[in-house]
């Protein structure tokens, strides 16, 4: 095996397929390589000149200066070649700046653009060159006819060279079989079709030759028209060619648009431009060969730009000419004039149908090279594996047959100048493609974009597509719509069922490059209160037992930033590589089985806490910082392992490639197993809460989330199956703002009541969310008339925050005599404050404290704390989802943070999914 074998199977050179090589693929490849490859001159120069010549220069130049006059055509021509130049300068660009392959704009535009619009633009582009095929074909047809053709009308007398029956299904018969021609040279190899487009270039120099010596040695004459146009009409049969006359090219500078002696439809700017700019189309010719180019890089550039500045030259220069010596009505009425005008006439016609010839054979090899890039990328899975097969050589000759049918069909049209407006809509939607791309690249400022060709910018680029866009609306609204919309349909097609490429995706780049200069711009100094949001750090141990978490948070997140962190304990000392750096793609993986708007960050620690506080300092980018912790709740409970069956939910109907596979099962391998009962944590009671202090002196906000492996969302919420009936309906969302652990703090409207009174009333806002009800508890006790200022204030608050809850008083005496009474232990009995004044004392004293010194307080009672969990449980429902809680600050003595992780656990003990929150940030203001 060479080298060059080895680096194509382990697609280690530039450019490489996005699949793996097949021993076939690969095989045909080393047959390929063998045959020669072709140069500037053969590759590039002479299939673009005889694309863009083909029937235009002889059949549609007298046309075009007859229904336009001089200053028109001329302006047609500027405008088309500008718009063509502006794209040939975006090909130049985009073809050197790397390895170009078989597939010409299509391998441009989908390796810039990504697959989804690659593929539409591709397939749009396969169109547009069988139809130009067809168009060459029916030109030719049209140019035999009228040299060889028995006229239909009975009336009209057939000269001796006239011999071939005409009519519509006779033209098709001739279609067909010039079509089939074309079809076994293209069949053969791009190799025997480079030899013979030599033989016909030196053919159309020659004629075209005697096309300029005829304008200026033949003598005025008078010519015969056309039998089809004045037969059965009042209007001339003979039209005059005056020599170089200036009268004659007076009658020629001003349109005068007229009726298509071949169609019947009266003609406009619009459909001229539509006609004349076919002969504009083949500037991809070359690109189109580039799977066939020794070096595409090199040539295509240097070749395109040659043949568009040589069609420019000429055609001006024969529409000038024909203006000087030829009556209007001659270029009207006689589409074959240059051939009766010339010193010998046959000469034209052998001209006319050499390039025709070339122009089909060209559109077809082109179109069967896209064809069968398109299969080799996979983009329509089965639709198009079969025009994968080459013969030994490496000619994809089953994408030939395809081409060849699909160029049969459009012969149906029948008239050249019908299907000539659809040719240039989508012509001109590829070279808009081939201009965006290049665009795209400009400003996605990519390092690697790094064209020789350095003779473009963004603005010609932009200009480019503009033109395209603003003359593809022109010649025909309606086609271009339709050929935007069918673009937009392949899109979405490929987009949803096709593979997943590797060949770059430009989007990504553009993202990267507005996402930086937007977070530039994202000035953390300038936070407002009023467009506070959350934005979660959730920390996640083992995605096994957190989906379901994962699932929730994304919901009470909003519109806010979402980050999943993990810790890994370990060291880099004595590793060979970072081992996060494998995580990160199964993980990812995760995130969209998951369908949640989440990033991924990793750290490598000693500890968990020393991992956590990593997370925190470094997560996000400037305005973009977590500033919410959540953890999950420190219990013995025996984590469940929820993978396999809560991604099968979120997939469930979307997976359309595989539906029996369920991607748990895929990604199960890349997560250990869940702890069992017998294995010890790797975190301690005392480092759990220590990683909560941390936070909270970190000015973060912390939320603990506990039994949310019994969260079922789709449950709860389902799709249209809430636990109501209908999405949500009849679920509630139970809010406990008192700090249950302090009763004597009486605050509903504190910093922390009020933060995690926002947190339920975001979730409530969610979609899935808003038919549930908001129930806000308040804790009353019997006669106290303080506890009615507080409701009052807080249902005042309610108003001017805009926040709808239904408020439940839940009278607590019994509760909270336990606190007063048990506080310290039996010994030391607490009197029970039995007035407002006392209560109010009581209030002032708490409220002079600081959070530490109240966190530091005597341990509330167990007693207490049961009590306080029942009180709740009673006034939960079967109906509630979600329960939040006051977090109480953690101790400033670590000696005591096992006493306050038992008073949370048994403060939130068989509740059901519940948040326990602790808030340090002001989150909520009633101004405007």
């Amino acid at each position: 095996m060479t080298e060059k074998t080895h680096l194509l199977r382990h697609g280690l050179t530039s450019g490489a397929a996005p699949d793996p090589l097949t021993e076939s693929e690969l095989s045909g490849l080393q047959r390929g390589r063998e045959a020669p490859k072709l140069g500037v001159m053969f590759g590039v120069v002479i299939p673009t000149l005889l694309s863009m010549f083909s029937v235009v220069v002889f059949l549609r130049v007298g046309f075009v200066v007859g229904q336009a006059g001089l200053y028109h055509s001329i302006s047609m021509f500027m405008v088309a070649y500008f718009i063509i130049t502006m794209t040939v300068l975006s090909v130049c660009a985009i073809s050197t700046n790397g390895a170009l392959h078989a597939g010409g704009a299509y391998y441009m535009i989908s390796r810039a653009l990504g697959p989804e619009f690659g593929g539409s633009i591709g397939i749009m582009f396969f169109l547009a060159s069988v139809c130009a095929c067809a168009l060459y074909i029916l030109g030719l047809v049209e140019a035999i006819m009228t040299t060889f053709g028995v006229p239909e009308e009975s009336a009209a007398v057939a000269a001796g060279h006239q011999v071939l029956p005409s009519g519509y299904w006779w033209c098709l018969l001739y279609g067909t079989v010039l079509l089939f021609l074309c079809f076994i040279v293209c069949l053969v190899g791009a190799h025997i079709y480079a030899k013979a487009t030599f033989l016909i270039f030196i053919v159309v120099v020659t004629v075209l030759a005697s096309v300029f010596i005829s304008f200026f040695v033949l003598e005025p004459t008078v010519v015969i028209l056309p039998d089809t146009f004045h037969v059965n009409t009042t209007s001339p049969a003979t039209a005059n060619y005056t020599g170089v006359w200036l009268r004659t090219l007076e009658g020629n500078l001003f349109p005068h648009y007229t009726v298509d002696y071949t169609t019947g439809d009266l003609m406009s700017f619009a459909t001229v431009f539509a006609v004349m700019f076919n002969g504009c189309t083949g500037i991809m010719a070359g690109s189109n060969m580039s799977g066939d180019l020794k070096n595409p890089g090199y040539s295509i550039p240097r070749g395109t730009l040659a043949a568009v500045l040589a069609t420019f030259i000429i055609y001006n220069l024969i529409s000038l000419l024909s203006a000087l010596t030829c009556d209007r009505y001659l270029l009207q009425r006689d589409y074959s004039f240059l051939g009766d005008i010339n010193v010998w006439p046959p000469m034209v016609t052998v001209g006319i149908y050499s390039s025709a010839m070339s122009a089909a054979m060209s559109s077809l090899i082109g179109a069967s090279r896209i064809l069968y890039a398109l299969s080799k990328d996979n983009l329509f899975g089965v639709f198009l594996v079969v025009a994968k097969k080459t013969s030994r050589s490496g000619n994809p000759w089953v994408s030939v047959l395809i081409s060849w049918l699909f160029v049969q069909v459009v012969l149906f049209a029948g008239k050249l100048n019908t299907i000539a407006g659809i040719v240039t809509i989508f012509f001109l939607l590829v070279y808009a493609a081939v201009n965006l791309a290049c665009l795209a690249l400009e400003w996605a400022s990519a390092p690697n974009f790094r064209p020789s060709f350095r003779f473009f910018t963004w603005h010609t680029c932009t200009l480019g597509i503009l033109g395209c866009l603003v003359m593809m609306f022109l010649i025909s609204p309606i086609y271009a719509f339709a050929s935007i919309v069918f673009m937009l349909l392949l899109l979405m097609l490929i987009h949803y069922l096709g593979p997943i490429s590797n060949w770059g995706y430009i989007t990504q780049a553009l993202i990267f490059h507005q996402v930086r200069k937007y977070l530039l711009m994202l000035d953390a100094r300038k936070d407002h209160v009023k467009f506070w949001r959350l934005q979660v750090l959730l920390m996640v141990a083992n995605p096994r037992s957190s989906t379901r978490l994962m699932s929730f948070v994304n919901d009470l997140k909003k519109s806010g930033l979402y980050v999943l962190g993990h810790v890994k304990l370990g060291s880099l000392d004595g590793l060979p590589s970072d081992p996060l750096q494998s995580y990160y793609d199964s993980w990812l993986s995760l995130v969209d089985h998951l369908k949640i708007k989440a990033f991924v960050n990793f750290t490598l620690a000693d500890s968990v806490r020393h991992g956590v506080q990593n997370l925190l300092f470094i997560s996000g980018f400037g305005g973009m910082r977590p500033n919410t912790l959540i953890l999950g709740f420190y219990d013995d409970c025996i984590p469940q392992d929820n993978l396999c069956s809560d991604l099968l939910l979120s997939d469930e109907g979307l997976d359309t490639v595989c539906p029996i596979i369920n991607p748990g099962q895929h990604l199960s391998p890349f997560f250990p197993d869940v702890r069992g009962a017998e294995e010890p944590k790797e975190l301690r009671e005392e480092e759990y809460v220590s990683v909560i202090a941390d936070a909270v002196k970190m000015g973060k906000n912390v939320i603990l989330a506990r039994y949310f492996n019994q969260f079922d969302r789709q449950e709860v919420l389902g799709l249209g199956k809430g636990i109501g009936g209908q999405s949500g309906k009849g679920t509630f969302i139970d809010v406990w703002p008192l700090d249950l652990l302090q009763p004597g703090s009486l605050g509903y409207v504190s910093i922390s009541s009020l933060f995690l009174l926002q947190l339920a009333s975001v979730l409530h806002e969610v979609r899935a969310w808003n038919q549930a009800r908001l129930r806000l508890f308040l804790c009353v006790e019997a006669g106290g008339r303080l506890q009615e200022e507080e409701e009052v204030r807080l249902r005042r608050t309610l108003t001017e925050l805009r926040i709808t809850a239904q408020v439940q008083k839940v009278a607590w005496d019994n509760v909270v005599r336990l606190h007063w009474q048990r506080r310290g232990g039996e010994e030391n009995l607490v009197e029970y404050p039995q007035t407002d004044e006392e209560r109010l004392r009581r209030r002032s004293e708490k409220d002079d404290c600081v959070q530490s010194c109240r966190s530091d307080a005597s341990p509330t009672p167990d007693e207490y704390t049961s009590a306080v969990n029942s009180l709740i449980f009673r006034h939960s429902s079967p109906q509630t989802a979600v329960r939040f809680l006051y977090l109480p600050h953690p101790p400033s003595d670590a000696r005591r943070y096992g006493v306050y992780l038992r008073q949370l656990d048994l403060l939130s003990r068989d509740l059901g999914p519940t948040l326990l929150v602790h808030g340090i940030t002001p989150v909520v203001t009633t101004d405007l």
